[in-house]
């Protein structure tokens, strides 16, 4: 039997290769922090240096398919509407555009990933815990590169997310993956909410997206293969 490989940049605790995983896929991760939590293979390095001397060693063929979720403190609608009420700017790194440029030099179909937010990347995908009846909302946009999928339909958020925002409490059928404090969810609600059993660091749970986005992607990504992509970087298991 083969599976095919999937190489998880900047891969965290493994939100996103649980999903692809269970999709069927084998998943190798890369992050430069230590990952004692994350479930598969793991290479600790810089993500961008790791994913250059897979393509200069001709290594990168081993894989089907590239996912990639570059830090995303500079843009995403969280940081930046704090980071302008609190007078800050400039402080963090975007790493979307030179991420792209090495995706692109692989020559595989990737997947890249953003919050909402200022994040410079196509939306060919939106994906939200709604969908996958979770007790996140938790919107998470993906570009989509050298394949295509139909887009699901956006739901009707059934309310607001429970805890305290501009001095108001609020309550509602989803919890706040992000932060502390501000009636933030303990862990084992985090846990729950996000699909996410295997850590129990709050850091892990509020920088992963949930493993259900992931395995619906890479569902889609073999199911579009099989019409239009050559069989590759298959591992025999």
């Amino acid at each position: 039997m083969t599976r095919s490989l999937v190489l998880d940049l900047f891969c965290c605790a493994g939100g996103a290769g649980t999903g692809y995983h269970r999709a069927g896929f084998d998943v190798h991760g890369v992050d430069i922090a230590d990952r004692p939590n994350y479930p598969y293979p793991m290479h600790r390095g810089d993500a961008l240096e790791h994913l250059a001397r897979l393509i200069t060693t001709g290594e990168i063929r081993r894989y089907a398919m590239v996912h990639a979720s570059p830090p995303c403190q500079a843009k995403c609608t969280l940081t930046v509407g704090t980071n302008a009420s609190r007078g800050w700017g400039g402080a963090h790194v975007d790493l979307v555009a030179p991420t792209r440029e090495l995706l692109l030099q692989t020559g595989l179909p990737y997947v890249l990933e953003q919050p909402n937010g200022r994040a410079k990347i196509r939306k060919d995908l939106t994906l939200c815990g709604e969908m996958f009846g979770l007790a996140v909302i938790r919107h998470r946009n993906f570009e989509l590169g050298g394949w295509t999928t139909a887009r699901p339909a956006h739901l009707t958020h059934r309310g607001r997310v429970s805890g305290w925002r501009h001095g108001q409490k609020h309550t509602g059928p989803y919890v706040a993956a992000y932060g502390n404090g501000g009636g933030k969810p303990s862990v084992p609600e985090l846990q729950r909410a996000m699909g996410i059993t295997w850590t129990d660091v709050r850091e892990e749970l509020t920088e992963a997206i949930p493993p259900a986005y992931s395995q619906w992607i890479g569902e889609a990504f073999l199911a579009a293969r099989t019409d239009t992509l050559p069989f590759s970087g298959a591992v025999a298991v």
